[in-house]
């Protein structure tokens, strides 16, 4: 008797390089922007969540410098009122 006939079939196990996803890049580098100002409120917008927080360097893709220079002209940006500390209330 073939007791081990009824085994359930496993998933093929996906290698390193199939696991890794491309990364995206930074994409003021990309862009060639040295300075990341804090009057260009679109740009940032794209940076922080809809609660207001900002997004981390694994999500947004950018290098550690230009991460560190976005936050600091996003809280620059909070501070003379072109981006809000929370975010948008839910009506």
């Amino acid at each position: 008797m073939a007791r081990g006939s009824n085994k359930p079939v496993r998933a093929k196990r996906t290698t390193r390089e199939e696991a890794r996803a491309k990364r995206k890049g930074c994409m003021f580098s990309r862009n060639k922007i040295d300075q990341i100002d804090y009057k260009d409120y679109e740009v940032l917008r794209v940076l922080i969540t809809e609660k207001g927080k900002i997004k981390s360097r694994r999500v947004t893709g950018l290098s550690r410098r230009h991460q560190n220079q976005a936050a600091a002209a996003i809280k620059r940006a909070r501070e003379v009122a072109l981006l809000p500390y929370a975010g948008a209330e839910n009506p």
